[in-house]
């Protein structure tokens, strides 16, 4: 269903019973009426000047001065711990800001708790979610903001539920809103986080890479979605690491290099180069150009006719050791569930998986030993202990072959996981450091390394690079090169064509959890891929 502008004010004009959410609607009917009107009186929606925040060896953010303005994207740019999320985090109440002072429409107020942010019409879709897994989608949806029922004390899930349907309708996702949250892939889960935002009437709303999971049909209804909110006054926040998305959506864009502010500027006035300079402080190498592979070895991964109740069928695919072999598709078209099914996540109900020519039957734990890692789509609920410090989780998937013997020393385990460390560029300020206190692109870095001390010789790489900023991009490639150099076998999953174009030897494509085709090197192009994953090709 393609949304309209007038389906979406309408649905916008509505808000869940109670005194805060009826409270807000006249104020936010106002500011619709004079959105355009804000954004030309020389006051932003929302300022913050100064901003600065501590952590612990960390200066995060450092004198940071960022303004919104209603009917605006504004695009913010900056690597992997550059202090984009953090600044957010400020913006919303989540974190206390340690200096700073921020202005609404011009007149100072105070945002110490995400209360005092929802005041101000702040709304944020988090680059990692903040679902409730065992609730269904009207629940999360409306989570906190419930309906009132016909008496005291009871709740209308009727309407919660009409109303989560309009909403997913105006974003083209189609699926019944009584499914429990868990149940969903990763990018539909991102398309219930983007409902929930638009749910609250939002007159500042913070998207963090809010595509990475998407396909490209996905991506198009919620850039319709942007338009007609722009429309209507709403000012936007834009995290992205794709500069097609700065450039398609952004009026402004303000680039964070170590927690600083260094750069602004419009579209028209600046190019992607530019910007990665900004960004990282050197020239980076877009392309990601790479010496292909003329001679493959022996077969790494072979999967034979392969069927599991994930919902794949007949996948049959081969991956020899010294190449990168890729595996497109649109989301729901069965990429990751191969991934599971190959490494044994999943159960192969028939068919066969060979692993350096010997067969696959057992769980992930034979997988690992025949010498096979696997970097999941998933990194935080997947991929990483969050709770637990850099240096354990560098080391977690590697103890049996550092220590074969059964005793382990400290001091030897803490000496690689610093070498793993530099050898990754992973920003901490030690190895002790918890690990859900990196950065996304940091901690991708982290599930990459744990495998390198397993001796691993086949990697399935899920969205390596999904929310990974263009400098840690080009350093991800570079290490996958590396290891294909060295005799690695890899299968490389990815949503973004042009990475499965230049990156890969060959590649195939899944299209409704079955293999509809094959493309050699000289085939590989974003139209192939596209006419091959396409439902109705």
């Amino acid at each position: 269903m393609n949304a309209n502008p007038g389906n979406l004010m309408a649905l916008r004009s509505r808000a869940p019973d109670g005194g805060t959410a009826q409270a807000g609607d006249a104020a936010r009917t106002e500011a619709s009426r004079n959105g355009a009107e804000a954004a030309g009186t020389g006051h932003a929606l929302l300022e913050l000047h100064g901003i600065a925040k501590q952590f612990p060896g960390v200066r995060a953010l450092d004198g940071v001065t960022f303004a919104v303005h209603a009917g605006e994207v504004h695009m913010l740019l900056g690597e992997n711990g550059a202090g984009k999320s953090t600044l957010m985090k400020v913006m919303s109440g989540v974190y206390r800001a340690d200096e700073g002072t921020f202005h609404h429409r011009g007149q100072p107020v105070q945002i110490q708790s995400p209360k005092d942010a929802q005041a101000l019409g702040v709304a944020v879709i988090y680059q990692e979610f903040s679902l409730v897994p065992h609730l269904d989608i009207a629940q999360n949806i409306f989570i906190g903001r419930e309906f009132k029922g016909r008496f005291p004390g009871t709740i209308d899930n009727a309407r919660a539920h009409t109303e989560a349907k309009k909403v997913l309708d105006l974003l083209g996702f189609d699926c019944d809103t009584h499914t429990p949250v868990e149940r969903l892939g990763v990018a539909q889960q991102q398309m219930v986080e983007i409902a929930k935002a638009l749910s609250q009437q939002a007159r500042i709303l913070v998207m963090d890479e809010p595509t990475a999971p998407l396909s490209e049909r996905e991506t198009e209804n919620l850039f319709r979605v942007i338009r007609m909110l722009k429309q209507e006054g709403v000012a936007i926040v834009y995290i992205s690491h794709r500069m097609s998305e700065v450039f398609e959506l952004g009026d402004r864009i303000t680039v964070l290099r170590d927690g600083r502010m260094v750069g602004a500027a419009r579209p028209a006035e600046t190019t992607p180069a530019e910007l990665v300079r900004m960004m990282v402080g050197r020239d980076i190498d877009l392309t990601y150009a790479r010496r292909f592979c003329e001679t493959p070895g022996a077969p790494a991964l072979a999967l034979r006719g392969v069927h599991s109740p994930n919902g794949i069928r007949d996948v049959n695919l081969v991956v020899h050791e010294g190449e990168i072999v890729g595996l497109a598709g649109l989301v729901g078209s069965g990429r990751s569930e191969v991934a599971r099914a190959a490494f044994g996540i999943d159960p192969v109900s028939r068919g066969e998986v060979e692993v350096f020519g010997r067969p696959r039957r057992g769980e992930p734990h034979e997988s690992v030993r025949l010498g096979m890692a696997l970097i999941p789509e998933s990194r935080k609920h997947e991929g990483l202990a969050v709770t637990r410090s850099v240096g354990d989780n560098l080391m977690l998937s590697g103890l049996g072959k550092c220590f074969p013997g059964g005793w382990f020393r400290p001091q030897v385990a803490n000496q690689m996981a610093r070498d793993r460390i530099a050898e990754l560029r992973i920003a901490t300020p030690t190895i002790g450091r918890r690990t859900a206190f990196l950065s996304g692109g940091n901690q991708q870095k982290i599930v990459i390394g744990k495998w390198l001390a397993t001796g691993a010789r086949l990697f399935i790489f899920d969205e390596p690079t999904r929310g990974i900023d263009v400098g840690a991009k080009s350093e991800i490639f570079a290490l996958i090169g590396r290891l294909v150099e060295e005799g690695a076998a890899v299968l490389l999953i990815s949503s973004e064509l042009p990475e499965i174009v230049h990156v890969c030897d060959r590649a195939y494509v899944m299209r409704e959890g079955t293999v509809a085709g094959h493309l050699t090197r000289d085939q590989l192009s974003e139209e192939n891929l596209l006419a091959l994953g396409m439902h109705d090709a």
